[in-house]
């Protein structure tokens, strides 16, 4: 199943226990996709329409068969043994839906992205893999936020996106699944502008991948 090709989400893959290294993968898959739909959508409505399928399919993983579709069979197949629901996933959605329904991306409209983007999507992930779950969640609003500032025209967006980030980022990594909390340090040095590929990035991503700090 294709997912993001981002080498530093393939690394933090590495870190996921076996058995549950494809329900991580399948979360990570969830949310690209879900991005796809956002970057590609320039009408709102169009937009609204196909995360409006994306509910109905993943509140059908429930009760249903999913349909030949890989992202969902993935979830159905990797996510939901482990006790997450359908119900559960589309809380993810609801994070894409308001940069598609809100017309300015204020503080608040920031936070309540993060939030319902990254914290949820952290927050399943967690429950998963283990760990400080309120943790999780909060690094994950960061990592959200940290990765929306990239793809916003407007410089006061982008400075808001990033103090945000900053602020929710700063949270301890310490008792945090090694898998997610290598996602969070990998938005932390995003903010620092540590360049990608670069060694002194490299370094400090695998020392954490060793150490957990």
């Amino acid at each position: 199943m294709p997912i993001d090709p981002d080498p530093e989400r393939s690394l933090a893959l590495t870190y996921a226990p076996a058995d549950r290294r494809a329900a991580l993968s399948a979360l990570l898959a969830l949310d690209a996709a879900l991005a796809d739909v956002v970057r590609t959508t320039t009408q709102p409505a169009i937009g609204q329409i196909r995360l409006a399928w994306w509910r109905e399919q993943l509140a059908k993983l429930d009760h249903a068969p999913p349909p030949a579709m890989p992202v969902l069979t993935a979830l159905a197949e990797t996510v939901l043994p482990h006790g997450v629901t359908g119900a559960a996933l589309v809380k993810v959605v609801e994070g894409w839906e308001v940069l598609i329904e809100e017309d300015t991306l204020d503080r608040e409209t920031l936070r309540r992205f993060g939030a319902e983007r990254g914290g949820r999507l952290f927050a399943l992930a967690a429950a998963i893999l283990g760990g400080d779950v309120d943790r999780a969640t909060m690094l994950g609003q960061g990592w959200a936020l940290a990765d929306l500032l990239h793809h916003v025209d407007d410089a006061a967006t982008a400075q808001t996106a990033g103090t945000l980030a900053g602020e929710a980022l700063a949270t301890p990594l310490r008792r945090v699944a090694r898998p997610l909390g290598l996602l969070a340090l990998s938005a932390r040095l995003d903010l620092a502008r540590v360049a990608p590929g670069g060694p002194k990035r490299a370094a400090r991503l695998a020392w954490f991948g060793l150490a957990g700090r």
